[in-house]
Formats: C-alpha cells, structure tokens, sequence
C-alpha cells in the first residue's frame, strides 16, 4: 500500500506501507519513504492515487504525475489556467490501472483526461465560481461538484458536459460518493447532509463539534471524517450517529484521510485508515480498535512540514503508460466516449 502527501512547502512526499512482523498477532507496520522533493513551484493543494499512479495539484496551475512503484515522474499537465483545487481517479473494478482523472480548479472549471495515456480530453464550465471539490460516481460516469458559488453541478463524464445544476443556498467544501454510488455526501462547515445519488434527497444531516476538513467513505455507511477538532470520527450515516471517535488523533487539525483497503480478500488484513495533520504527521490505525479503547498508530512519520493533502492506493506491479503528448486533438473527443464504454 502507498500514501502519498502534498505539503504547503511545495514538496511531495511518496511512501508504502509496509509490515515489519509478520506475525498477525503482533504485526507492526512501517512507513517507508519513497521519494521527497519540490515537485511544483508553488504550494500543493490536491493529490490523488490509484494502483501505481498518483497525481498532485498546485496553486501554479499544473498537475504532476508520478510512478509509484519505481518512484519516478510521469511528467505534468498544463491545462488549468488557475489553481487546482481537487483530483480525482476512476479505476474501474476490474482493472488495477485507472481510466480516466478529473481535476477542478479555482476558475470553476473541471478537466477530463484519459489516463492512459495521459491525454487532455476535454475541458467542461462547472461553476461559476471556483470548485472547492468533486467526486467520481463508482460507474464512471458522473461525477458531482460543489463550488464557491454555493451550487452542486453533475457533470457527465461520458459526454463531456455539465447535466445539472442546482443552488444550495450555502457554500459546501467537500461532497463524496459513498462506496456503492447509492448516496453522497457534502460537507457544509461543521454539517454534514447525507443524500440520495437518485434525487439528491436528504436523507439526515450530522452535526460535528468543528469544521470538518477531509473526509473518506468506508465500508457498511461509514463515512470518517477529521477536521478541527483534531480527531478521527466513524458517523454510521444509517442512524446519523457517530460509531466510535479516535480522540485526539493529531495534534493539530486533521486535513487528510484515507480508508487503505486490501482488494484481494485477505481476512486477517487489518482495516487500515491513513491521516495527516497540518504539523506533518502522518499516522495509520486499526480503526477496529477504536471500538474498545483508544487505540495506539501501528505506523508513524513525520515529515516535518505543513501537509494540505493525502492520497493512498494499492501498490501494483504494472507497467506505466507513456504520456500520448502526440495523440492529435481531434480524436480527444471520441476517446473520451470509448474510455466510459
């Protein structure tokens, strides 16, 4: 497994999860570093990673692309005129190397690329003001947007536009599809609305104590979440309630989580979450422990700077695609619809 952290310092910082004991009954796990250095020349503000892949964004305009597994870049994409706001990679269930990524900036537009290569496919007007978020149905054909405008957008990633548009009367800062795409959820400051993906609905609405920061659906209805209050809550999204809540799990304000899931089945995997704090840190937990007291990290670094963002993903030995800078403009389209096919 791999983690990747985005810093405010300009730097990117590439690790993988790795067991130190073998033993199930006493495993311990180490982060070990991959790589480190300033990949933008300006702060990084999103990242995203699927299989052996991983993306950052910057308030320099541009998205840099990076091989995990050999720790190396891929090159970068130069086709937001304004600062990248979110990143977002679709892999579909039975491939192990993502299709397509979709990227917001402060501008109010999204871009789709194809991933394979990485080719610029097509760029869509989302907002009218920049967009704070997006997240990618499980299908791969949709995708919902909240911006600065106060309004959600549906963007239809097959066609390549914008199928809806609606205004929600306050500003959400982040919205995610649960596991299954059945229902979303957006993030108003310390409110979290739980909604219907069919109508957009609401289904219930879940106060936490402070801002809420960064959040990452799990299994079951879980959805964690982390933010000022410094802490890592599970909200069971059926009941609106919180399930168990690791108190105190930074110092400093969570501003990043990820749910780090095996897909081979392994049973005797611990269930694994990632999080990081402003002041550096990153740690990984068994969240499982939560439920009878408060648990211990089973991992821990510190990279010693002001992280904004973190990504993690299954590491995969595959071979990397080339970047496809020479695929001629006028077939971007068409490969955008036989990418969603």
């Amino acid at each position: 497994m791999s983690i990747i952290a985005g810093s405010y310092e300009k730097f990117i910082w590439g690790f993988k999860l790795k067991p130190v004991n073998r033993n199930p009954q006493s495993q311990t796990l180490t982060l070990l570093p991959l790589f480190s250095y300033p990949s933008h020349l300006s702060s990084i503000t999103a990242a995203a990673a699927s299989g052996p892949v991983a993306a950052s964004g910057s308030t320099d305009d541009t998205i840099h692309l990076y091989d995990i597994s050999t720790a190396s870049s891929l090159g970068s994409l130069h086709d937001h005129t304004a600062s990248i706001t979110a990143l977002s990679f679709y892999t579909p269930p039975s491939l192990s190397f993502p299709r397509n990524l979709i990227s917001s900036s402060a501008d109010g537009s999204v871009c789709l690329f194809d991933a394979d290569p990485f080719v610029h496919l097509k760029t869509v007007s989302a907002h009218k003001k920049g967009v704070n978020d997006l997240s990618v149905h499980p299908s791969g054909k949709v995708a919902l947007s909240v911006g600065r405008d106060e309004c959600l957008g549906m963007l239809n990633l097959v066609r390549g536009k914008r199928s809806f548009y609606c205004r929600l009367g306050k500003e959400a800062s982040l919205v995610k599809f649960d596991l299954d795409g059945e229902r979303f959820f957006m993030v108003s400051e310390a409110k979290i609305g739980v909604h219907q993906s069919e109508d957009a609905k609401l289904i219930s609405e879940v106060e936490c104590s402070k801002r809420v920061l960064c959040a990452a659906p799990g299994e079951n209805g879980l959805l964690f979440t982390g933010g000022e209050d410094r802490n890592i809550t599970a909200w069971d999204t059926n009941s609106g309630k919180a399930a168990y809540c690791i108190d105190d799990a930074h110092s400093a304000r969570v501003k990043g989580i990820v749910v780090l899931t095996r897909k081979d089945g392994a049973v005797e995997d611990p269930y694994l979450l990632a999080s990081a704090s402003s002041d550096g840190v990153i740690r990984v937990w068994d969240v499982r422990m939560a439920l009878k007291e408060k648990p211990n990290p089973l991992a821990e670094t510190n990279t010693k700077s002001r992280l904004t963002c973190l990504a993690g993903s299954s590491l995969k030995s595959i071979k990397r695609p080339e970047m496809g800078k020479n695929i001629p403009k006028e077939n971007h389209d068409t490969a955008m619809e036989e990418s969603q096919d």
